[in-house]
């Protein structure tokens, strides 16, 4: 039996672009595009045009090169707007508008200025006027999880009448829960869309860590498209990332049968470019793609490793693209993986040799924060007493770079 297809809208470049520091010029946009495309997602949202000339022409641009997938554009409701991101698209092989107004009573009171009634009015417009210029038009409903869930669906109703292809329900600010979110999107399912053909997605922020989470619960109550950005990058606290979600439905396809069509090894080499684009390093222990995220230090993990990857890992690092697993030698390492960094050096080692040098070895990492190769190779040249030697001279070393850089 086929699984149910999940739609991946990457909004790296757009709202993950918005998060300070991580801006992009165009040919870097381009570039993190054609990226895009290789890794799988379905659409690409590559700006908000009428937000600024850059914006419009990385829109355009991205529109001109991407054409195996669907580009969006971001707009307000508002005809400028509409018209703006029409324009930016006129080129894509598929095009989609994406327009979005507030709705929660926080939102119309001190942002937008405007009633409800207003809202529904802004919302139909809006919509009938994308739909002149494309067939796939979005419709999101900003900060719905904070909004009357009476009036929230009396919005998508308008938006589904007008047109829209797909609604789409932002948690904003992050505040939701899961089965919460849950809720929420299995009442709007039912009440809203029925057997229509339209599509229910989903647009996730971090601010309490429950992006992916929030996700993940939507997709089972029925979400068909998920919002995403590599590596969470976002406004914030950041955005659901794409990366978690990928890997989460695959390896827990026993929770959650659906599928993508992302290629889950170009996951590491995606997230490494956009790093390198925006000079933002990822976390070291973030999930999947995190120089940690394959890395064992600890003795009782790094033999169940060595024995079967299985013990420690849920995925292999093949899959994501890591070229392998990591273990990193240090103060809570044991005698296997020590053996196994000695035999990948060139020296195979007995079991009584081990022992000699683990000793030394233990030593010497309670003096270091890192063990590199050279250290291990003069533990087995310099003999009994190695250890006190190497981690002064490594302090030496480490006091006299950090005067010359301070210079």
């Amino acid at each position: 039996m086929a699984k149910e297809r999940i739609a991946v809208f990457d909004t790296t470049l757009r709202d993950g672009e918005q998060s300070p520091g991580c801006s992009m010029d165009l040919a870097e946009k381009v570039r993190m595009a054609r990226q895009l495309e290789s890794l799988g997602v379905d659409i690409i949202e590559a700006g908000f045009p009428i937000a600024s000339e850059g914006d419009f022409a990385a829109v355009k641009a991205v529109a001109r090169e991407c054409r195996n997938l669907t580009v969006a554009a971001l707009c307000r409701t508002s005809e400028a707007d509409v018209l703006r991101a029409a324009a930016a698209l006129e080129h894509a092989a598929h095009p989609r508008i994406h327009t979005f107004v507030a709705t929660s009573d926080l939102h119309l009171e001190f942002k937008l200025r405007k009633s409800r009634s207003e809202v529904i009015e802004m919302t139909a417009q809006a919509v009938a006027l994308a739909r002149e210029f494309a067939d796939d038009v979005e419709f999101s409903a900003e900060d719905a999880t904070r909004s009357d869930v009476d009036y929230l669906c009396e919005v998508f109703a308008t938006a589904i009448e007008a047109g829209a292809t797909v609604i789409n329900v932002p948690d904003t600010v992050g505040y939701t829960m899961p089965t919460e979110f849950a809720r929420l999107v299995h009442r709007i399912r039912d009440q809203v869309v029925g057997d229509r053909d339209v599509i229910i997605s989903v647009h996730c922020h971090d601010d309490l860590g429950l992006a992916v989470a929030n996700s993940l619960a939507a997709i089972d109550s029925g979400a068909r498209q998920v919002e995403c950005t590599i590596n969470g990058i976002g406004e914030r606290a950041g955005n659901a990332s794409l990366e978690e979600i990928a890997m989460a439905l695959k390896v827990r396809a026993d929770q959650l049968p659906y599928e993508t069509g992302i290629h889950t090894q170009e996951l590491y080499p995606t997230s490494q470019l956009l790093s390198a684009i925006i000079g933002c390093p990822v976390q070291p222990n973030k999930a999947i793609v995190g120089r940690n995220a394959f890395a064992h230090e600890a003795g009782i993990h790094q033999h169940g490793v060595i024995s079967n990857p299985l013990c420690y890992e849920i995925m292999t690092p093949e899959s994501v693209g890591v070229p392998a697993n990591n273990l990193v030698l240090g103060k809570h390492s044991g005698r296997h993986a020590l053996a196994l960094r000695y035999e990948d050096l060139g020296y195979a080692m007995e079991p009584a040799e081990v022992d000699a040098i683990y000793h030394r070895f233990s030593s010497l990492a309670d003096r270091k924060k890192r063990i590199y190769d050279q250290d291990l190779i003069a533990l087995l040249q310099i003999g009994p007493g190695a250890s006190e030697r190497i981690a002064t001279e490594s302090a030496t070393v480490a006091g006299r770079s950090a005067q010359s850089s301070a210079v």
